[in-house]
Order: structure tokens, then sequence, then C-alpha cells
């Protein structure tokens, strides 16, 4: 558990907004399998988020976001996925959010590098009461690594934004780090960072940037299967405070 804490350390002198709350996650460099789908239920609840009307985006506190991931494999090292965005909510907030389309290669394992490597590219649309940016285009190169039971995945992501108040921002920075230790054979405890410094060399004010630390716990009890659960704090203002989300996902 040392390296975790020195993950820990490292990310704390990092000034680094995370992805939207509707898929919270660190990517792995795997891809899946040729010939196999992936289906991915990702579901947050905001315990603790914002209460107002906001450049007419709709408030976050108690909504729950529910996104459906759909992920072919069509060679060892190419995939694509699918998403489609919804919210749960009083007061106007049930709807349809929006849907990305998400291709990804790797490198393939025949090349034996030391780290697993990917790049996923993301692009879709969403609508303007949940999303100021509304066509947006994230590029996530992905790296990680295991080390006996210490697993650590970085995903050093640029996004940009086609419509919206960041049209003619640039490409801004939002790293994704995650740190988890192997505590069984089945259950994972980790740490996974997300955050955003706003466009290079022109960084927000720090209160401006997200930053969020998740506690999160991966279950691996069949290969068919996938489990991830954490609870999340923000650190800034603007970011949501306390979020809890859960990932449960089939292989077919």
């Amino acid at each position: 558990m040392k390296y975790v804490c020195l993950l820990i350390l490292a990310l704390s002198s990092l000034k680094l907004k995370a992805q939207d709350n509707y898929e919270i996650q660190v990517y792995g460099s795997e891809t899946v399998e040729k010939g196999s789908t992936m289906v991915e239920l990702h579901s947050n609840y905001t315990i603790n988020g914002s209460t107002v009307v906001t450049n007419g985006q709709l408030p976050t506190n108690h909504v729950e976001h529910e996104t459906i991931e759909i992920t072919h494999g069509w060679t060892p090292w190419f995939e694509t996925g699918f998403y489609f965005f919804n919210s749960i909510g009083d007061a106007g907030r049930t709807a349809y959010v929006g849907s990305h389309i998400r291709p990804r290669v790797a490198a393939p394992l025949s090349w034996n590098w030391p780290v697993g490597v990917s790049i996923s590219t993301e692009f879709g649309f969403q609508k303007s009461a949940f999303s100021a940016n509304t066509s947006t285009l994230e590029i996530r190169p992905i790296v990680d690594k295991k080390w006996n039971k210490l697993y650590i995945s970085v995903n050093p992501t640029l996004e940009k934004s086609f419509k919206g108040p960041d049209e003619n921002r640039g490409f801004t920075f939002s790293p994704n780090v995650k740190g988890s230790y192997d505590v069984t054979k089945v259950v994972a405890l980790g740490l996974e960072y997300y955050g955003s410094t706003g466009p290079f060399f022109h960084y927000d004010a720090f209160k401006q940037q997200d930053h969020q630390l998740f506690a999160a716990t991966d279950l691996n009890f069949d290969p068919k299967w996938e489990f991830n659960g954490g609870v999340g704090y923000g650190f800034t203002s603007a970011a949501d405070r306390v979020i809890v989300k859960i990932i449960v996902g089939r292989r077919f």
C-alpha cells in the first residue's frame, strides 16, 4: 500500500476539470477482444452538487446519471464504443442528454512493450441544459502497468469544444490517474483522480479548476464481468462536492 500512498502525494502536488459526471472512469489500455461486445452501465449520483441554474445549465445536486456504454472489439487492437447519456432528477432534470462515439487503438501485445498503451478518441453531442459545451472531442492517451499486486493507469486527456463557451479556448488538459492494490484475488482497493486545468499555458485560476479524488473498489469475481464502485470528493468550487459511482459491465 505504500505505493498507493506515494501516488496520493504525487497527485496532491499537481494543478490538475474532470470529465463530465456521466462516465467517471480511468481507462486501462486493454481493448475488448476481437468479436466480443462489452455492455456497461455507469450509475452516478451527486449527493452534494450545484443547487442553482448557472449560465443555462441545470443544477447537479441530487441528480442521477445513467450512461449505457456498448463497446465492440473489431480486431485484437481496435474497438469502438458508443455512449448514451441520461439524467434522472426533479425540476426538469430527467432527460436523454446526448451520445458519443469512441474508437480506440492499442499497441498489440506482440510488440512486447513494457507498459500497456492505447489511445482513445471520443466525439459527440450533449444538450445545453446539461453541458454548456454541446459538441466536444476528447483525445485520451492511456498508459498502464501492473506490478504484482499494484496497478497504475495514467490518462493525460485533451478536450476540445466545437460549440459552446469554450470553443475558442483550444485544447484543455484533463488528466485522470488510477492506483489500486489487490488485497485479495477478487478485491482491489485504490484511488482515482479526475481533474482539469483549463487551456495549455493559460490555466484557469485554481478555484475554477476541477479536482476530484475517489476512493474506489474493483471486484474481479468473473472474467466476463466488470465492477467498479467508489465515492468521490471535489476539492474546488467548480467540482461537485460528493459523488457516488457504480460501473457494472458484462462481456458477450
